[in-house]
Formats: C-alpha cells, sequence, structure tokens
C-alpha cells in the first residue's frame, strides 16, 4: 500500500483486461453498478492472474488511480443508493494527493465539535424527495466526534480496532438522539441494513446496547408539519453528562452542553503570563507575526535568464497575418478553415478560406463606409469594436474579428450577456466604457436571445455603456465595389485586439495585443507546435480569447489549417465528443483544458472503436493547475491502448499578459523528455522549492509545462518589492521577454509600466537586459533539463501570516476528501478577505442536491483536517451551497471573484457553514492585564500632575432659586393637592385623550381631590387598612391612577404602582404583577372591574396562585364619602410610595421614596422645566415607574400645570397621536420614550406630507425629553429630528433624560441653558476604561450625546468602580450621585443591608470622604465644555456611556454590548435587531432576520467579520431567530439576560445555531 499514489510500473495484465476494469470502477462511481455486482465482475476478470498479484487490492492493480472511498470496501453505509450519473465530480484528482489526505485524516485524533442547529423549515430547499431528517444529533454529534466512518473504507487495510469505538457510539447514540433512529423513509437517511452491515463486518461480538430504534424517525418528519420544538434543535434529547467535561459550569440544557463541547474544543495551553502592555495612547496592538527562525530559506545560486531557441529564419513566413489570410482566400478558396458543429456533433458548417476572406471584405467595408450619425462616418481607424458572439458560433467570430482587422478597427471580444445581472458582466461595461467601445458586433440569432428594453432595442446593462448593435448576418451586409482595398496596415505597434482579463479583485482589465506581437506569437506557436500547412486542429477552448483564439483562429489561419470547433454546449451532453471528432477528421492536434480530458474519462465506457493514433500534440491548456497532472495522467492510462502515445500530452502555460509562456513539445521536435516534480507544500508556503523525500503527507506533485518559446527569454523575480532575480531554489514570478506578448492594459498607464515593462535586476541591483520583461502573473520555477515548472498564479495567492498558499492546491486538497460522494461536479471556490489585517482563507462547495445534514457537516470537519495537516493553515470559513448556485464563468467554470464579491455582501446564501476564527486569527492584541491597584496618594498626585480637574459637577443650588418658605410648604403632595382643591378648584390638571385623540377623561384640582378622598374611605373601611399598610395599585394608565395613588397618602398607606397583565399575553405579564405584589409585601390590590375579573380568571389560575392574592377592591363604583381627615406625616422622611422596576439585567428592584424625596423631584423638576399653572405639556410614557411615573402622577399636582396623557399603547392603533396632541396642544415641554419615537419614526416616515395637510405643527416644542436609563441613542433622535423638522420641530428640540434606581432623574434638559453637546470618543480607549475625544470621523470613534443637564440640588461625582476613589475627567467610570431626591434605599424581602449601603450610603475612599454618594450602577465621564451655563460658570456636561451590569469583560477589556450590536446591524441589511451577551468566556451574537429564510447563514460570516474587524473579538455562537424574539421591556430596552436563559433554556427556537471553531 506504500506506493499507492506513484503510478505503478507496467502491469503484467492484458490490456483489455486494464480497459474493462477501468469501465468496472467507473461504472461503480457512477452508481451504475452495485458494489456486490463490482466485486463479482472484478473478481471473475481477475480469476486468470490472481496468483500474479496476490496480496494487493486488485483494484489498485488496474489503474493508479486511488479508489475512492467507494470503491473498495463493501459495506461502506452510505453508498448504498444509486448514484445520478452526474458525477463529473471527480474531476481534478491526484493520486497522490488523494493519498495524503487520507493519511492526513487518519492521523487525526477524535476532536469534538458541535454540530450547528437548524431549523427544519431551512433544510427544505428543494423537493420533497431530497429533505432530509432536520434534527442531525446522530451519535456522532453527541459527542462532536468527527471521526467519519468514512474513514475506514478508504484503507481497508487497516485493523479493525479503531471501527469499534465509532460504532459503540453509533449504538448508543441510537437509543438517545431521535434521529440517529434510522430514517429509512427518506433517501438522506442512512438504511438500517448499512448499519448492520458495518457492525458484521467490524467482527463486534457483544452490541451491549439497545437496538436502534426504528420507529421515530418514519412518523417524526412529514415533511409538511413543523416538528415539536425538542426535536427541532438538532441536538440530542438524552445527552449523557459523562460526555462532557463541564469545568465548574452547570450543564442546563441541550444548548449548553454544545456551547461546553465548544469550550472544550477551544481549550488550548494556557499562554504565560504577559507583560503589563497597555499604554496611554491607547493604541491596541495586533501582534505581528514573527517569522519562523526554522523556516526553510533558499540556498541555490541566483539564476540565469532562460532563452528559448531563435525564431527559425530559413522559414518563409508571410509578412503578416492578413497577407496570409489574402494568399489562401485567393489561390486556394476552397480549403476548409473552420468546421462548426451543432449541440448534436452535427457539422452544420464548414467556413472556407475564400468565404472566410470574401465575407471578412464585405464586413470591413460596411463597417468603413455604411455606419454614419450625422453624416460622419461612425467609425475611423483604431477605434473598437465589441464583439458578441455566442460559443456556439465560431465561423460569424472568425468574420468579424477579421473584418475589424482588415477595416483597422480593434476588435474587443467579450461574452454573451444572457441575464441582466450576469457575473462579472458589470465589470465588462466597465472595459468597453474605458475602451470607448460605441459599436457591438452580433449575430441575428444572437441579437434576438438578448435581454431587451420596452423599445425593442437591446437593453442597456448595468455598468455598461450606449452601444450601437450591428448584426453581421450576409444579408445586413453590403457587398464591396470591385476597386476597393482595404488600407489595413497590419504590421508595426498599433493594437491589433484587445483580450480582457478579470483580475483577483473581480475588475475587467483589456489587454492590448500589437499587430507586431500577433504575428510574432503565431510564429512562436507554429513552430514551437510544429503546425504544417493544411493541418487538422480538434478546439474545445473558447476561441474568443487565450489559446483558443491565438491557435484556433490566428496561427490556423496563418498555416491554412482547419479547425474543429467544438462547443461548450456540446461537451456538457457528449464529453467524448472532441474525441471522435479527432479521430473522425484524423486530427494532428488537439486542444482541451484537463476539465475536457476528466469528463471524457468518465464517458468513454462502449467507444471501442475511437482511436487517437493521428494526434501528435495533445495540448493541455491548463497544463500549469495543480489537478492536471492526474488528469493527463489518468487520460493516458485509460487511452494509451486506443492509440495515444505518451509522448503527445503537451501541457502548456499561458497568461493574458504574455500570451503562451511555455509548451511542452514532442521528442520529434527536439524536447527534453517529461518530469514531474514532487514539493515539499510546506517548503512552497515559504517560496523555497524543496524536493520531499520524508513527508509524504503534504506534497504537490507538479509536471512540467515544457520549454520557453522560441525567440522568447525568461526569467524569475520574487513576487514582492523590486524584480530581484530569484535563485534556482525559489519560487517567484516568471517574468518574458519576447516580441509575442501583450504590450499594455488598455488605458491604464500605471500597471502597465509596472506589468508590461518590469526591468529584472540582479542581487547587486545591475539590470539584467536592456529590453524590458512582462510579469505573467505566473508563480515557479526552472527545473532540471531548462523546463519550466509552475506552481500557482498570482492571482490565486493568498498570503496567511508569513506564508503564501495558492487558491488551486487548496481546492484539490478539498476535492481529494470524498470528492465522489459530496461536491458537485468538483466546483468549489476559494478565495481569500482581508479580516484584521491578514489574509483569510473561505472555501465554498457546492454540494450534491442529496446530501445529507450530516454528510455535509462531516465532509466540512475533514476538509479542515485535510487542510490543516496537508498545508498547515486553517480555514478561516467553509461554506456549502446547493448545487448549481456559484456564479459562473463563461464555459461553465466557478466565478471565483464575484462569488467573493457574494460572500462579502452576504448574497451567497449557503446551506451550511462553519467557521473556524478561533483557529485562524492569531493576530489579536494581547489581552490587557489590569494593573495593581493605583494607592490614594499617587492618585492625588496623577490628579495634579496631570492637570487634569477630577470629574464632578452639580446643579444649580437649590438655596439660591426659591423662598424656602414655599418649600416648606410643599413639603408633602397630599397638603398640596388639598392646597390647590381649596385654592383652584376648577384649574384642569390632566386630559386623557385616547387613540382617536378625544379627551376620554379630565381632572380638575377638586375633582382628583374629591376621587383620591372615596379612594382613601374605601381603603379605610371596606378593606380595614391601617396607616403604613401597602396597596397596590393595577390601573392601565389614566386618571384613576392618578386618583388611587393620592387616595392611598391621604388615608397614610404606601401605594405601589404596577403594569396591569396583558389579557393576550397572561403567560409572561401576570407572573410579574403576582411578584411585585408579594415583594412589596401589599396589603390590598386597588384595580377596575374589568382588571379585577382579569385577575380571578380561569386563564390566570393556569399561570398563577389565584387564592393568594390579598384583598382585591374595584374603584369603579365606590360611594362618595369624605374622610374625616387627611393623614399627615409626623416627618418628611416617612415613605411615601414605592417604585418596582424591571432592570435590563431582569432583576426587579424596589425603591423607598420618602415625603421629602418626592418633593425635592417634584421641586428640581419643576425649576429645570419651568413649569407653572399656566403651561401645557404633553406626556407620552407609561406612569409605573421612575420618570415617567413622576411625570404623570407627581409633578402636576406639585407645579400646577396641565398635562396631557397620551397612553404609549394608543400608538399602536394610531401612531401619529402623540405628535397630533403636541401640536393642537401648543404643548412647549413634551416627554416620550424611546420606542415611542422608534414608532413614529418608523410609522411616520412617510407620512410628513400627510400630517402636514392635517395642520399638525411642531414649531411650538421648547424642548422634546426623551426619558431613559441607558446611553443616548444618536441614529434615533437625530432621524427623529430630521424626519420631523418638515412639521417644523425646531432642530434643537430633541434631548434625552437620565435617571436609575438610586435617583430617578439626575439629568433633564429644561428649557432653559446650552444645548446639549455631542463628542467623539475612542471606542479602544473606552474598554480600557480611557475617555480619549477624537474628530468626528476617524476610526474607531463612537459619537456621545450629553444626557442632559444636571438637576437643580444634584451632584455628579465619577469614581473607580472597585478601588471608589475620584476619577479625572479623563476617565471612566462609575456616577456617582448625591442629591435630596435620592431614593432611600431598596425595598426588599431580605433585608440585603450590604447591598444598601453599598448602593445607596457610599463614600469616596479619599479625598472629600464626608459626603454620602448613591451609585448609580451606569459608567460614565464628565466634561467641562466651553459653553456657560444660566449662572455664567463654564457647562459640564454628563455624559452616560452604559449599564455597569451589562459591560462584558472579555479579554481583560470591558466592553458595552450596544457598540458590539451597533456594529452587528450595520453588516447586513436583513438584520433588524441584534443582542449580546456571554456565557463562560464565549461572545454569543443574536440576530434577527428580517429576510427569507434561506439568507440567514449569510449573516455568520459577516457578523464574525464585523466584529473581529471592530471589536478585535472572536464570536463564539451566532443564533439567528425570527423578527422579535429579542424580549424589549417598556422602556425600549433589551433584555440581554432574558435571552440569554431563554437561549440556554432552548426556548429561542432559532433559524440557525452556527458555533464557530
Amino acid at each position: 500500500m506504500a506506493d499507492r499514489g506513484c503510478p505503478l510500473q507496467p502491469m503484467p495484465l492484458p490490456a483489455e483486461v486494464r480497459e474493462s476494469l477501468a469501465e468496472l470502477e467507473l461504472e461503480l462511481s457512477e452508481g451504475d453498478i452495485t458494489q456486490k455486482g463490482y466485486e463479482k465482475k472484478k473478481a471473475k476478470l481477475l480469476a486468470r492472474y490472481i496468483p500474479l498479484i496476490q496480496g494487493v487490492d486488485a483494484s489498485l492493480q488496474a489503474e493508479p488511480r486511488i479508489p475512492g472511498p467507494s470503491q473498495t470496501m463493501a459495506a461502506a453505509p452510505k453508498q448504498q443508493k444509486p448514484r445520478p450519473t452526474n458525477s463529473r465530480d471527480e474531476r481534478f484528482r491526484s493520486d497522490v494527493h488523494t493519498e495524503a489526505v487520507q493519511a492526513a485524516l487518519a492521523k487525526y485524533k477524535e476532536r469534538k465539535m458541535p454540530l450547528p442547529s437548524k431549523r427544519r423549515s431551512i433544510l427544505v430547499h428543494s423537493s420533497v424527495e431530497t429533505c432530509t431528517p432536520p434534527d442531525t444529533s446522530s451519535a456522532s454529534e453527541d459527542e462532536g466526534s468527527l471521526r467519519r466512518p468514512g474513514r475506514l473504507t478508504s484503507t481497508p487495510l487497516q485493523s479493525h480496532s479503531s471501527v469499534e469505538p465509532w460504532l459503540d457510539r453509533v449504538i448508543q447514540g441510537s437509543s438517545t438522539s431521535s434521529s440517529a433512529s434510522s430514517t429509512s423513509s427518506h433517501p438522506g437517511g442512512r438504511p438500517a441494513a448499512a448499519l448492520a452491515g458495518l457492525v458484521a463486518h467490524a467482527h463486534i461480538a457483544d452490541l451491549h446496547s439497545a437496538p436502534p430504534d426504528v420507529t421515530t424517525g418514519l412518523v417524526e418528519y412529514s415533511p409538511c408539519e413543523r416538528p415539536q420544538p425538542a426535536s427541532v434543535r438538532g441536538v440530542p434529547r438524552g445527552c449523557s453528562g459523562r460526555l462532557l467535561d463541564t469545568s465548574g459550569v452547570p450543564v442546563n440544557s441541550r444548548v449548553s452542553s454544545k456551547i461546553q463541547q465548544l469550550l472544550n474544543t477551544l481549550k488550548r495551553p494556557k499562554r504565560p503570563p504577559l507583560k503589563e502592555f497597555f499604554v496611554d495612547d491607547m493604541e491596541e496592538l495586533l501582534e505581528v507575526q514573527q517569522p519562523d527562525p526554522n523556516q526553510p530559506k533558499p540556498e541555490g545560486s541566483q539564476m540565469v535568464v532562460l532563452k528559448g531557441e531563435p525564431l527559425s529564419l530559413g522559414t518563409p513566413w508571410p509578412p503578416s497575418l492578413l497577407a496570409a489570410l489574402q494568399r489562401w482566400g485567393t489561390m486556394q478558396p476552397k480549403a476548409p478553415c473552420l468546421t462548426a458543429l451543432d449541440t448534436t456533433g452535427k457539422a452544420v458548417y464548414t467556413l472556407t478560406y475564400g468565404k472566410l476572406w470574401s465575407r471578412s471584405l464585405k464586413l470591413a467595408y460596411t463597417l468603413l463606409n455604411k455606419l454614419t450619425s450625422k453624416n460622419e462616418p461612425l467609425l475611423k481607424p483604431g477605434d473598437r469594436v465589441a464583439l458578441v458572439f455566442p460559443n456556439s458560433d465560431p465561423v460569424m467570430f472568425m468574420v468579424a474579428f477579421y473584418g475589424c482587422l482588415l477595416a483597422e478597427l480593434v476588435p474587443v471580444p467579450i461574452e454573451v450577456p444572457l441575464t441582466k445581472k450576469d457575473a462579472g458582466s458589470q465589470q465588462i461595461g466597465f472595459l468597453l466604457g474605458s475602451c470607448g467601445v460605441t459599436l457591438a458586433l452580433t449575430t441575428d440569432a444572437c441579437q434576438k436571445g438578448l435581454p431587451k428594453a420596452q423599445t425593442g432595442e437591446v437593453a442597456t446593462f448595468k455598468g455598461w455603456p450606449p452601444l450601437n448593435w450591428l448584426v453581421i448576418d450576409g444579408k445586413h451586409l453590403t457587398k464591396p465595389p470591385k476597386d476597393w482595398h482595404p488600407l489595413a496596415q497590419d504590421e508595426g505597434a498599433g493594437t491589433a485586439y484587445i483580450e480582457y482579463k478579470t483580475s483577483k479583485e473581480g475588475s475587467t482589465v483589456g489587454v492590448t495585443v500589437s499587430h507586431a506581437s500577433l504575428l510574432a506569437q503565431c510564429r512562436a506557436l507554429t513552430q514551437a507546435c510544429g503546425y504544417l500547412e493544411a493541418e487538422t486542429l480538434t478546439n474545445v477552448l473558447d476561441f474568443k480569447r487565450d489559446a483558443g483564439l491565438w491557435h484556433g483562429v490566428l496561427t490556423s489561419v496563418m498555416n491554412k489549417m482547419h479547425v474543429i470547433s467544438i462547443p461548450y454546449a456540446l461537451m456538457k451532453v457528449n464529453p467524448l465528443s472532441w474525441i471522435q471528432k479527432v479521430c473522425l477528421y484524423k486530427a494532428q492536434t488537439a486542444l482541451v483544458k484537463s476539465r475536457d480530458m476528466h469528463w471524457s474519462l468518465l464517458a468513454q465506457r462502449g467507444q471501442r472503436d475511437v482511436s487517437l493514433s493521428s494526434l501528435r500534440m495533445l495540448i493541455v491548456a491548463d497544463g500549469a493547475n495543480p489537478w492536471s497532472i492526474s488528469s493527463c495522467d489518468a487520460f493516458l492510462n485509460v487511452f494509451q491502448s486506443r492509440g495515444l502515445r505518451p509522448e503527445v500530452i503537451c501541457p502548456c502555460a499561458s497568461s493574458p499578459e504574455a500570451l503562451t509562456v511555455a509548451i511542452r513539445r514532442p521528442p520529434d521536435l527536439g524536447g527534453p523528455p517529461p518530469r514531474k516534480a514532487v514539493l515539499s507544500m510546506n517548503g512552497l508556503s515559504y517560496g523555497v522549492i524543496r524536493v520531499d523525500t520524508e513527508e509524504k503527507l503534504s506534497v504537490l506533485t507538479v509536471q512540467d509545462v515544457g520549454q520557453v518559446m522560441p525567440g522568447a527569454s525568461i526569467c524569475v523575480v520574487k513576487m514582492d518589492g523590486a524584480p530581484y532575480l530569484c535563485k534556482t531554489d525559489e519560487v517567484g514570478e516568471i517574468c518574458v521577454d519576447s516580441n509575442a506578448t501583450g504590450t499594455a492594459y488598455y488605458g491604464l498607464l500605471g500597471i502597465t509600466k509596472n506589468v508590461f515593462e518590469t526591468v529584472p535586476v540582479t542581487a547587486g541591483g545591475a539590470p539584467i537586459s536592456d529590453r524590458p520583461f512582462t510579469r505573467t502573473g505566473l508563480l515557479g520555477f526552472i527545473g532540471p533539463d531548462n523546463l519550466v515548472f509552475i506552481v500557482g498564479k498570482l492571482d490565486g495567492l493568498m498570503v496567511v501570516g508569513v506564508r503564501r498558499h495558492n487558491a488551486d492546491d487548496i481546492v484539490a486538497t478539498a476535492l481529494a476528501v470524498e470528492p465522489m460522494k459530496f461536491v458537485y461536479r468538483g466546483r468549489i471556490a476559494v478565495f481569500s478577505v482581508r479580516v484584521l489585517h491578514d489574509d483569510r482563507i473561505v472555501l465554498v462547495a457546492e454540494q450534491r442536491p442529496d446530501a445529507s445534514e450530516e454528510d455535509s457537516f462531516q465532509w466540512m470537519s475533514r476538509v479542515l483536517q485535510a487542510i490543516d495537516s496537508i498545508h498547515q493553515v486553517g480555514v478561516y470559513c467553509l461554506a456549502l451551497v446547493p448545487a448549481n448556485t456559484l456564479p459562473k464563468a463563461p464555459l461553465g467554470g466557478v466565478h471565483v471573484s464575484e462569488a467573493k464579491q457574494r460572500f462579502l455582501e452576504g448574497m451567497l446564501h449557503p446551506c451550511n457553514v462553519l467557521m473556524c476564527p478561533h483557529t485562524c486569527v492569531t493576530n489579536l492584541p494581547k489581552p490587557r492585564q489590569k494593573q495593581p491597584e493605583v494607592g490614594p496618594a499617587s492618585m492625588i498626585v496623577g490628579n495634579l500632575v496631570a492637570g487634569k480637574r477630577i470629574a464632578q459637577a452639580s446643579g444649580r443650588e437649590l438655596a439660591h432659586l426659591e423662598d424656602s418658605d414655599q418649600a416648606r410648604k410643599f413639603l408633602f403632595l397630599p397638603d398640596v393637592l388639598q392646597w390647590r382643591a381649596h385654592t383652584t378648584p376648577d384649574h384642569p390638571l390632566f386630559l386623557l385623550l385616547n387613540a382617536k385623540g378625544t379627551v376620554t377623561s379630565t381632572a380638575t384640582c377638586v375633582q382628583l381631590h374629591r376621587k383620591a378622598e372615596r379612594v382613601a374611605a374605601a381603603l379605610t373601611e371596606k378593606a380595614r387598612l391601617s396607616i403604613g399598610d401597602h396597596v397596590a395599585l393595577v390601573y392601565p394608565p389614566g386618571v384613576d391612577l392618578i386618583a388611587a395613588f393620592y387616595g392611598c397618602l391621604y388615608c397614610g398607606c404606601v401605594p405601589v404602582t404596577v403594569r396591569p397583565p396583558h389579557p393576550q399575553n397572561l403567560a409572561t405579564t401576570l407572573p410579574t404583577v403576582k411578584m411585585i405584589v408579594e415583594v412589596s409585601k401589599s396589603a390590598c390590590v386597588l384595580t377596575t372591574q374589568a382588571i379585577m375579573r382579569l385577575l380571578k380568571s380561569k386563564e390566570a389560575a393556569a399561570t398563577v396562585d389565584v387564592r393568594t392574592w390579598p384583598t382585591i377592591l374595584d374603584t369603579d363604583d365606590i360611594p362618595k364619602k369624605k374622610v374625616t381627615n387627611v393623614f399627615r406625616p409626623p416627618s418628611p422622611d416617612v415613605l411615601a410610595y414605592l417604585d418596582f422596576s424591571v432592570s435590563t439585567t431582569g432583576i426587579l428592584a424596589g425603591v423607598k421614596m420618602s415625603h421629602a424625596a418626592t418633593s425635592a423631584l417634584c421641586r428640581s423638576i419643576k425649576l429645570q422645566c419651568e413649569l407653572y399653572p399656566s403651561r401645557q405639556i404633553a406626556i407620552c410614557l407609561d406612569p409605573y415607574c421612575g420618570l415617567g411615573f413622576a411625570l404623570w402622577c407627581l409633578c402636576s399636582v406639585y407645579s400646577g400645570h396641565q398635562s396631557v396623557l397620551v397612553p404609549p399603547l394608543e400608538l399602536e392603533s394610531n401612531v401619529s397621536l402623540w405628535l397630533s396632541a403636541v401640536s393642537q396642544y401648543k404643548a412647549r415641554v413634551t416627554f416620550c420614550s424611546y420606542s415611542v419615537m422608534e414608532m413614529c419614526t418608523k410609522g411616520l416616515g412617510a407620512q410628513t406630507g400627510v400630517l402636514r395637510m392635517k395642520g399638525v405643527n411642531l414649531s411650538c416644542v421648547r424642548t422634546c425629553m426623551v426619558v431613559a436609563e441607558e446611553r443616548p441613542r444618536i441614529a434615533l433622535t437625530q432621524s427623529f429630528s430630521k424626519l420631523f423638522k418638515d412639521l417644523g420641530l425646531p432642530a434643537r428640540a430633541v434631548s434625552t433624560t437620565f435617571g436609575c434606581r438610586v435617583n430617578v432623574a439626575i439629568c433633564l434638559q429644561g428649557t432653559a441653558g446650552p444645548d446639549p453637546t455631542t463628542v467623539y470618543v475612542d471606542m479602544r480607549a473606552l474598554r480600557h476604561d480611557r475617555v480619549r475625544l477624537v474628530e468626528r470621523g476617524s476610526p474607531h470613534s463612537l459619537p456621545l450625546t450629553e444626557s442632559g443637564k444636571i438637576l437643580p440640588g444634584v451632584k455628579v461625582i465619577i469614581a473607580h468602580t472597585e478601588t471608589k476613589g475620584p476619577l479625572g475627567d479623563s476617565h471612566l467610570g462609575e456616577i456617582w450621585v448625591s442629591s435630596p431626591h435620592n431614593a432611600t434605599g431598596y425595598y426588599t424581602v431580605h433585608g440585603e443591608e450590604a447591598l444598601h449601603a453599598d448602593h445607596f450610603s457610599a463614600r469616596l475612599s479619599f479625598g472629600d470622604t464626608q459626603t454620602i454618594w448613591a451609585r448609580t450602577g451606569y459608567l460614565g465621564f464628565l466634561r467641562r465644555t466651553e459653553l456657560t451655563d444660566a449662572s455664567g460658570e463654564r457647562h459640564d456636561a454628563l455624559y452616560v456611556v452604559g449599564s455597569l451590569d451589562e459591560t462584558l469583560e472579555l479579554r481583560g477589556m470591558r466592553y458595552h454590548p450596544i457598540d458590539i450590536e451597533t456594529s452587528v446591524i450595520r453588516a447586513h441589511r436583513s438584520i433588524a435587531e441584534c443582542a449580546v451577551f456571554t456565557w463562560t468566556n464565549l461572545l454569543v451574537v443574536v440576530v434577527e432576520l428580517d429576510g427569507l429564510e434561506q439568507d440567514a447563514l449569510d449573516l455568520v460570516a459577516l457578523v464574525t467579520n464585523v466584529v473581529l474587524e471592530e471589536h478585535h473579538l472572536v464570536v463564539g455562537v451566532v443564533v439567528i431567530v425570527d423578527p422579535g424574539v429579542i424580549p424589549i421591556n417598556s422602556r425600549g430596552e433589551k433584555q440581554r439576560m432574558h435571552l440569554r436563559d431563554g437561549f440556554l433554556a432552548d426556548q429561542l427556537d432559532p433559524i440557525y445555531v452556527a458555533y464557530n471553531m
């Protein structure tokens, strides 16, 4: 087995037996014969010869090709179903490569990787027949094992011991997972029999586990119904604990077990602790990969320029190509020039030299004399003309090409654009525009097939210049007069034609070829290939460019040859057609690609009568590709018995710039014998040639591409930097000096000079020649016998770290991993994308329509292992797309640059994705080490030395503002209400609007007072409550809620406002109500009749225990009663009310508000907003907690202004309600929440015109404040301002407020004072808790807006989160607040005194250690601005960055989720919303997909890229969910912790979960 990879010595088997065996193999590989039949027939064939070759697997003897996994083991589990006959997938398997890959995979120890999970519906890409069970959790995933049964099959001589653990797992797995059980109802599943076969094969005696449960698979997946969530997720239900090394993390669900697998995969030896690297200027230094001291270095001497044989002078060459055409056309008009075939292989037309000459003349005459615009000739000599001809019409193309040359016009052949969106057609448009093309020539049939505009004209394609189309069929041309002769000057430096070339980036450039080059190329090819007059050439290539054009259209005419042109469409139908034509026409030369040889191999059985003995040269145009060698070998092996001589196969190398670079010549033309080189991949990746001897795994076998062209010189120069000559054992770019190369990129002088006028220099810097060389874009070296070897292309080069890899080599490795089984027609694209300053390798393959989910994942993991083992490089992203969906190049190959473009734009639509950023991204900045704690002394010194202010600020002093007499009078709100009811009884305080905008209820001072009295009476008499009891108020937003609140205060009870449960969503909303009622120890619930019924309903009983509610009173019709006396608290510090709220981290926290704090809060707001009884303000907020509650229930009573109340819920049925109310009541001041603002922006975006018609005018607004407990959402407030500017909203009106649990109103813009300022800070500095201001638009800049002005009486300081010391204003720290309206503490059942003390009575560790502060739990910073406030002082602005609880500590730095989310939302237009959280140091990104489910997987790579690029973080898990899954609270804030819990408990029903490796 050791020498399997090398072509074996000639066998003692006769040729016909070898041929029959080869056919058998093909039958098996195409599924036309069962494994059993194959074994039987093979045994029969070999029966006579067995004694000769005992001990070696007979299938190996038959052919040196390595048997694919399918051929060698009868019990291969998945090979039972017949394969469709399109298996051309095998195309480029190098024997050595396949062996290397299999060996590499065998080396791999089992790695545990979690399979991605996918929702059922996304799998149904195609018809029901091809659907696969969604639950991909066969046992191999239980433990995330990736060792594949197929690997046993590829090495049949392995010992059986390795089979057992795998099988053992299959059997265990089948009893626990819902789909490992045999799903024989589905084509994708594995038949139970095969499993049994494997059991038998493995000689396992005791099957110590339950037999597979065959029933579940048959019922569960009827394709039409959606399965239950339990089986959707693709994770085994009974995941046994022993498999998971949980390392101290509770594994509480299937999801977490997968994440745990992921963590286990990522475990690496710990790095040594790093030195403190963090410098104050905040450059996060990316690691630069250091060169490996042991890497191979070139040791040879400097190469010398290699000269080809001279162009023979004795030969009577025609003076030019057109002279040759004229000569043959006039002297031998009957000689055949070109035969065109139709798709059945029938010759439809033979163009003779006479016809070619006369029709070209007619066309030239027509072009020059019959086309006019405004009486001027449309074309003048030297103009460029596009040639648009289909691949099936070489005759018309040839006429057009020579017609243009005769008319001294420059033909630009391009592909036929079939649709407006063809791959790469926009770039072709750029080429045509830059060449100044105005005319396109085409045929009648082709013109009819082009997409048309409404007018019937040919449509203008995207990016194309406007073109005139000329049909050149005979009837449209004019015969020239007898005396007319073309003036063609076809010698010298003038441009003859332009050939297009697509670069690695996808841009298309035109290579100009001069008349002199054209002639020199034809002469060189004639000499190198030994072309003779009247030879026959079979051409399978595209005749519009490259070798197909040079041999089949140009050189052939010079030598009066007869070309048989085989269209691509015929090759698709009958891959043998070219061989049949060679045989039929006794062709001496054939021009093919390795693909054509391979396809014919797969189709050649039954063609006994084919003979290739007439061929003297079989030119392989892509002989420089790594896979051409195996095609050549396999082709020779099969067709040698049909007259093909080994020396006939002539690989050649060419490039668009240098045309033909080298070609192998048969010995009769003086060629040396062919050579092969087996090179070390590792050496090649460092650009060094090492013939590999010991390590058989990672090698590249290449064949020579022959000698230098006649009349040319070749040298090899370094790829980067100045063109220094390489050493003899170094890989470089091949450069050619010859008269036969292209001359320029049309219109691009800069890069032309670089490519076409390179002057190679010696190590000393001396130029090696006075003639410039042309760079070919081919990488290679000069081998023995002066043969040229190519090991790659510059366009396919990917530089990862310091090593170079070639895309084609990686394609070859991927194809060698079970190609027959998996990749559809061998269609794979490999390219690199720049992420974080380095190339990352992306591999995209088309999978066969019948591949199951598990097949896909196992193939992917094996490809990763093979590439890792052979190329020692990680693949960043591996994507599988459905068959036939990669963009196609004109002749059916993969259009790589377009595939890359789609990948980057998220338009590839893969059906499976595996990202491996953890292994590939090695240049992340070092994790930050926390500095030792700073002591107080150094801190103070530091502040003084750096000249930084300590960050503290305060609002206006209360004492100066107001006589303290009024403040004393207004100490208790019940007193204020009574006073107002007495002095201004009919003054309206509240108006409540409904969805239609009509006032549904109002309350004047006296009405509110009387309602409150009734409630107080009911509480004391009916509910028998005593002073100090707590009462839960469960009301919809409205006046009743306000009356109930004051009713409680009137009788000395403590009110707790609670949002009522949602009738349609009791299951999630009712438990919160119950919890607040219980936690607040409420003795009574006050509510409306409707809600009371809801609380006691059957539906409620299903969610909570309804028997444990306290007394429930409804206040709808309580008797009119007065209270004898209103309760007056003994001191202002008595508890007034409790404020309960759920934080974004999901914690329910209630705070205590005393009477003193309540009145102080109202007083501050009154002063800041200048509220007086004559004012009207509009409020669109929820009235249950925080500032929303204070504005809704407290402020109007305190200040006497009128509040227009707009419940946010009503906006769902009438979005414009709030803005109409603001306009109608001319409110100067209005408050809303972010959710309200978002509804208006989204819902009214297109309706501003309609609103203006209705008379909505917002010019009355002085200030519109968003009530928030988060960082201001600048994008939203700005778009709101822009949108409603048309309705008169002043540009500066919108601002935000800031409050939190410990103090509900810290900042609030108010009506006077400077406008809020915006600063731009360096996001990288923020991660290190530093604040560095940068210019707008600079990289990594983050805009932050001040959260309104600090309220009167409020003091703020920024403190260190751990040391509790004061910070300078260039630091990010926790915001601490001191004010008379701070809450007095948490209200908790369990007296958590420590927490209370820490949050409400904190003191600084040094500096001012006397003041008592409350800690807000928010990070922010202060900046002194240039603006002055009302007191004439410089204004201090407070910037809130985010909640401390929400921050993510990753890699030693502090990240704010919103920053990562903002980046992610920008990554793709289908991302509607995003939330991130961490789980055991893994970053989990959840995105809502607003688009088709099959586009979901496009997001995985884009999300990973953007987070790496902008935040230097590796995403661990990407979860794609439906819109609306990310929970959002009433304030419009994301509930990330709820989401996290839902994810870990597996309740999200995701569309796809990708675990990044």
